[in-house]
């Protein structure tokens, strides 16, 4: 039985194909993920994208069934609630929406968060854990808790719009000259540039209520309560419009970090208070906040952070909630594939020789990160390199670059948590990596592991082999503004339009 997971009509749009026999615990399969964006060429792209409904049919078959990954009834409701009216009713039809692209199949709907629990928890290898999705908004939820035990899933804490840590964090990145649901990552990287004390307390008598009588700082056992003094659905453009000198941005942008972490720290301090497993998965757009992950990854056992936690990666997580079933996690290689060895000597040579390249090969990763098989690679110990692949990507200079470093050497450079999908910021120990270490002293590391990618994990031990350096420049392999190359005509377009050599496969 094929079951297509959707998530679309909002933004960054996705679909994921199952395999399965629903008779027969175990059997279900993920074959297949990727963005809407990867075929269209626009950026976060809110719909689906015929090319890629087609290339899922014509690979994997005709879906028997597709599972919606939010109740357009509810997410309707919201919509009123926040006066918007009755406009978005017929939008919010989805059995109309597929039939656009020629879906005609069943359709099933599963919550908006308990999408994204049901991804996480049932994509973990866990058999209990406690699961928080913090985003913008689902239907009405924009921050809950969840106990997971076998296949039982119990909601223990939730709140609703209008507060929202997500939406308050986006309309930040709107207010310091960004693009809201797209570029809250760039504003986690400015505020390595800022003074967080400058207007830290500002913003937090001016946004929250006190989260108790006493104050910030004490601890509210009862609930992990957030509330917002406005509904900032429509932004904060209006909050102090005269700071707008680039410090001043940069403070505000340290400011929100801050209070960020600060305020996922509090959430998961109630969280690992009431857990009785000890393990704990975080979903939901705010999930990828790499910098206030780390805070809390030493007060579990365990942390499991999906590699796409927003709402596209919520196509895998309808189907599994709707099913409730474990799998056995294939990794984030999950898109469109280009046939054809890994181009290791190649990639290597080009290294060796200019000291940046790019390589499209295999599956495409499934998130907003490349982690090897859509990547710009360079060599990480030039004091140039930073700013010439920033340029490439016509990226602001301050940009940092992520480090992606054979598993067994991390601890060697970089001091905190690392994982294989870039979802936590450790202190670089070596000054003489200048590319990959952000202004705060900090890298995003992606460790490789032998039985992780088998060309990108060959091609590090050759670098390593040749250069004493077990770490390349890793990032995505598009520019700003556009979404990662996805196929062979998207490579050698890249490779044409920048002047860059992209490596597609060996010899």
């Amino acid at each position: 039985m094929i079951t297509w997971g959707i998530s679309g009509n909002s933004h960054d749009a996705a679909l994921a194909v199952f395999n399965h026999q629903p008779w027969n615990e175990g059997s279900m399969e993920l074959l297949y993920a990727s963005h809407a964006e990867r075929y269209s060429g626009i950026k976060n792209d809110a719909h689906l994208n015929q090319e890629m409904v087609d290339y899922a049919r014509n690979t994997y078959g005709e879906p028997d069934e597709v599972i919606w990954y939010e109740k357009p009834v509810l997410k309707t409701l919201r919509q009123i609630k926040a006066g918007q009216g009755f406009r978005y009713w017929k939008k919010n039809n989805i059995k109309a929406y597929l039939k656009n692209y020629g879906i005609t199949c069943p359709i099933r709907y599963s919550g908006h968060h308990r999408s994204h629990v049901a991804g996480g928890y049932y994509s973990s290898g866990l058999s209990a854990a406690t699961i928080m999705v913090i985003d913008s908004m689902g239907e009405f939820d924009t921050l809950t808790i969840w106990d997971a035990v076998g296949t039982t899933l119990k909601p223990i804490y939730k709140q609703t719009y209008p507060h929202s840590i997500g939406l308050w964090y986006s309309a930040f990145t709107q207010r310091i000259g960004l693009k809201p649901q797209e570029d809250e990552y760039i504003l986690m990287g400015m505020a390595a540039y800022g003074d967080p004390l400058r207007f830290m307390t500002e913003i937090l008598q001016e946004f929250f209520y006190p989260i108790d009588d006493h104050g910030w700082l004490q601890t509210f056992w009862d609930r992990p309560r957030v509330k917002l003094r406005h509904n900032l659905h429509r932004g904060c453009m209006w909050w102090r419009p005269e700071l707008n000198t680039p410090q001043d941005l940069m403070d505000i942008a340290a400011a929100v970090q801050a209070i960020y972490a600060y305020l996922l720290k509090y959430i998961s301090n109630w969280a690992r208070w009431k857990s009785p497993s000890g393990n704990l998965i975080l979903m939901g757009g705010c999930a990828l906040n790499c910098a206030a992950n780390s805070t809390i990854t030493s007060d579990w056992n365990n942390v499991w952070i999906m590699p796409n936690p927003g709402d596209s990666g919520s196509a895998i997580g309808a189907v599994l909630s709707h099913y409730d079933t474990h799998i056995k996690w294939p990794g984030p290689y999950l898109g469109h594939n280009i046939e054809g060895d890994y181009p290791v000597e190649e990639v290597l040579n080009e290294l060796l020789t200019t000291g940046i390249c790019g390589v499209a090969n295999g599956r495409a990763e499934f998130g907003p990160r490349a982690l090897g098989h859509r990547s710009l690679l360079a060599d990480p110990r030039g004091e140039d390199i930073k700013d010439r692949v920033n340029n490439i990507k016509k990226r602001q200079l301050f940009r940092p670059f992520a480090p992606a470093v054979l598993e067994e050497h991390a601890k060697d450079y970089f001091n905190g948590p690392t994982g294989p999908y870039m979802q936590y910021t450790s202190t670089c120990t070596d000054a003489g990596l200048p590319a990959i270490t952000h202004g705060d002293g900090t890298s995003r590391v992606q460790t490789v592991s032998a039985d992780q990618s088998v060309g990108f994990r060959k091609l590090l031990e050759r670098w390593y082999e040749e250069t004493g350096c077990p770490i390349l420049l890793n990032t995505s392999l598009n520019i700003k503004g556009k979404p990662i190359v996805n196929n062979l005509t998207d490579a050698e377009d890249f490779a044409n339009m920048y002047g860059v050599k992209v490596f597609t496969h060996g010899n």
